[in-house]
């Protein structure tokens, strides 16, 4: 980890703090408020019974983290009941993902979580369906151009995502976790015949233990996208912990899936890097299931380490931009095959170019 990285230390041990000066409390704000954490952290320092140590400055910034982290949860589940509401007359369950299933289950990945969008799963025979019966409920397309339409209806694994006018709330609707034109082809139907109900209404599902951790460890290892990489590897942590201590079996069951479905590149990275960074209790047995060669192992440890650190200037060395750049390129590969990417990103570069011109 970066010698300049407040956080990842502060996640492995708490006490840290009794070393910390008025200079180590404002990067960690600085760094946990960019890695949405701080809700996090005022909670694990609260547990911890540590939070009396806290000095008075950075003191403020968590309890309000913690009160907007509440105020987000409310809002989930408020959200969760509209989407209900909406898709009543579907024939389908509603089916949630990350972040709001987490809520929705009440695991620990939701205690101290700042919520983006709302994700959920219903099947491809009926995203138009889904999506006719929300646009009628206040929600429509976030994205006008006709590239964008087309590049998510034909080629990703969900609809453009829908925003409600009103509300400014935003929702993807997947039919699976992963492009179907991506090196990892995911059957939706799997996923949601082993869905499990929670809470009192039992058309509101969430994917099973393994299938989450699966769909977590996808999302962050194959999608490029890091600004919240820390914290999803913390989800990832807390997701791992819970459902091994609630069944013994769960590691055995975790491997088999992945294999099923062929994600064990994914699940290798997820639990290699929770065990190297935040210490979380792999089975050895599972920490080369899926590995690279060494040569492989040596590249990736060198990006991902740079791209899971805080996502703070201070936590980046000469060499974090270039790793952030080859996995986003890596990422765009794993998804598309070449005769689609290529056309794809010369057009994202040419868009990026003449944007800024046009304001």
């Amino acid at each position: 980890m970066s010698r300049h990285d407040r956080i990842t230390p502060l996640l492995l041990d708490p006490a840290e703090i009794a070393e910390w000066g008025d200079e180590d409390w404002d990067l960690a704000l600085r760094q946990g408020r960019r890695s949405g954490l701080l809700p996090r952290i005022e909670i694990l320092l609260a547990r911890a019974e540590l939070f009396r140590h806290v000095p008075a400055a950075p003191r403020a910034p968590l309890q309000a983290a913690h009160v907007v982290a509440a105020k987000h949860r409310d809002d989930v589940a408020r959200e969760v009941r509209a989407i209900a509401a909406a898709l009543a007359s579907l024939d389908a369950p509603l089916i949630l993902l990350k972040g709001a299933a987490y809520a929705a289950a009440g695991l620990p990945p939701a205690e101290g979580r700042l919520f983006g969008d709302i994700d959920i799963l219903v099947p491809k025979e009926s995203l138009s369906e889904a999506e006719a019966l929300l646009v009628a409920a206040g929600w429509s397309s976030a994205k006008s151009d006709a590239y964008d339409q087309r590049y998510y209806r034909e080629w990703m694994h969900e609809l453009p995502p829908l925003q409600h006018e009103r509300r400014q709330t935003a929702i993807d609707v997947h039919h699976t976790i992963v492009p179907p034109t991506s090196r990892f082809a995911v059957d939706g139907k799997r996923l949601r015949d082993a869905a499990v109900p929670v809470g009192a209404d039992s058309r509101i599902l969430v994917l099973a233990p393994a299938d989450m951790v699966l769909h977590s460890a996808v999302h962050l290892f194959t999608e490029g996208e890091f600004s919240h990489g820390l914290r999803d590897l913390t989800d990832l942590d807390l997701l791992l912990r819970h459902f091994a201590a609630h069944d013994p079996h769960f590691w055995d069951q975790l491997a088999e899936r992945a294999q099923s479905f062929g994600l064990i590149r994914p699940l290798h990275y997820a639990l290699r890097f929770a065990a190297i960074l935040l210490a979380t209790p792999v089975p050895p047995r599972l920490l080369d299931l899926g590995a690279p060669g060494p040569l492989g192992e040596i590249v990736m440890d060198a990006l991902f380490t740079r791209a899971l650190r805080p996502p703070h200037p201070s936590c980046a060395d000469r060499f974090s931009a270039i790793a952030l750049f080859f996995l986003y390129i890596r990422a765009h590969y794993l998804r598309m095959p070449l005769g689609l990417l290529m056309p794809h990103l010369l057009r994202k570069a040419f868009h990026r170019r003449v944007e800024p011109a046009a304001a």
